[in-house]
């Protein structure tokens, strides 16, 4: 919620990454609510954000999770895994004293957040008591479910519209690569992406802040305000009688613009085990935005004739199968350069992608972390490999120790040969 006036970037001069994760209790995996201490004991306050010069820290709604985010724009994304390593790290030894460890993943799979779930009560604890009084932000829609956001700028209406145009069209397929979120109260759930169907649902009281996730075809400012956010306003404006909430932050789609600071922010990807998995989904989705604002395969003005029903539909199915979607509009296919006769997979298109416009060459660790998604599929479905459907406790706390683990030591996880 930071409203600090930046100075404007054009397409692709700068980025912003921000990562979630989860602490937990070393010994049961159960979540503390604790990150009001871990930020106490860097600064000697109860505060909202500490600031290390490129990384930061800051609270969220809930006070088992601690947000890692680059500190304002950056240049370049080569290297940034290292720094948000080094930061993992760092908090994981100040977590020592408490038994506690952070964890990876878009969702915790024991995690019971009727009885679980504290808010941050300090700083901004006005937005959050507002968000809870409409919603009751229990749930794992509110309180379990961990991602990493992207941010990228524009600087005026007409690199809004590619960026906005581009966008749209990546969201359906993202969960095919991020998703991490597999299992839900000790249970596998039958989705590669958990969270994103409980966030699709969240706010259900409320349709407008969410709408399909995928935004609605609109191009410019002025569109973007009178049809996705005024009406959000004043849908919201009955539960919300002091004004809390009449702000840009929330919209809740799957990719929200923000024009106080000229970017648009994609909330679609779950978390990965570790910083190098979660910029080789990062860079990959910022290859292929690239590729269609570049109009590598088709003019920008096929993709924005696609409406949110239709690209919704597609992502509601990649949240169930993930990689193993079967993609049948053959039109959308195209908007990819993907024109082989019939349907694909959404790993293939991954996989097709990945050859047309993906070069990770010089970042050997992340091309990796790239290269072990594509082949061996998702974080969902390389979880699934080692609990099977039917784990019990133990085989969950096993697994996902595992991948705390992978966090801590910036592996990338495999079932046969864990970090």
């Amino acid at each position: 919620m930071d409203s600090q006036p930046k100075r404007t970037l054009h397409l692709f001069q700068g980025y912003g990454v921000e990562m979630e994760y989860m602490i937990v209790s070393k010994k049961d995996l159960r979540v503390l609510p604790i990150t009001d201490k871990l930020i106490y004991d860097e600064v000697g306050r109860y505060i909202s954000d500490v600031e290390f010069g490129e990384i930061a820290w800051s609270n969220e709604l809930v006070l088992h999770v601690v947000e890692l985010k680059t500190q304002g724009p950056v240049r370049s994304l080569e290297g940034l895994h290292c720094k948000f390593q080094e930061h993992v790290q760092k908090i994981n030894q100040m977590l020592e004293k408490y038994d506690a460890m952070l964890l990876p993943t878009g969702a915790h799979p024991l995690m019971n957040p009727d009885t679980d779930t504290q808010l941050w009560p300090h700083e901004h604890n006005a937005v959050y008591e507002a968000y809870n009084r409409i919603f009751d932000c229990k749930g794992h829609g509110w309180a379990n479910l961990q991602s990493t956001h992207l941010n990228l700028p524009f600087a005026n209406d007409e690199e809004f519209a590619k960026l906005h145009a581009a966008i749209r069209m990546i969201l359906p397929i993202l969960p095919a690569l991020s998703a991490s979120s597999p299992i839900l109260d000790g249970k596998v759930t039958g989705m590669f992406d958990s969270r994103l169907e409980v966030y699709r649902h969240n706010q259900g009281k409320i349709p407008s802040i969410a709408g399909k996730v995928i935004p609605e075809p609109v191009f410019n400012k002025k569109d973007y305000e009178e049809q996705i956010l005024q009406k959000m306003y004043a849908d919201v404006a009955p539960y919300d009688p002091e004004g809390t909430l009449q702000e840009e932050f929330l919209n809740s789609r799957g990719a929200i613009a923000r024009f106080e600071r000229n970017t648009i922010e994609i909330r679609l990807l779950d978390i990965q085990e570790s910083p190098v998995a979660d910029m080789a989904v990062v860079q990959a989705t910022i290859a292929v935005i690239q590729a269609l604002i570049g109009e590598r395969w088709v003019a920008l003005k096929e993709l924005m004739s696609f409406d949110e029903q239709r690209l919704s539909r597609i992502l509601v199915q990649v949240i169930s199968n993930g990689q193993e979607t079967i993609l049948t509009d053959l039109e959308f296919l195209r908007c990819f350069g993907f024109d082989k006769k019939g349907n694909c997979t959404a790993g293939e298109l991954w996989r097709h992608l990945a050859n047309e416009c993906i070069n990770l060459e010089e970042q050997p660790e992340v091309q990796h972390a790239l290269n072990v998604i594509l082949s061996r599929g998702n974080l969902a479905k390389r979880i699934l490999e080692a609990t099977r459907l039917n784990p019990d406790t133990q085989t969950i706390e096993k697994v996902y120790t595992q991948l705390a683990h992978c966090l801590q030591k910036g592996g990338v996880y495999l079932p046969e040969k864990p970090c």
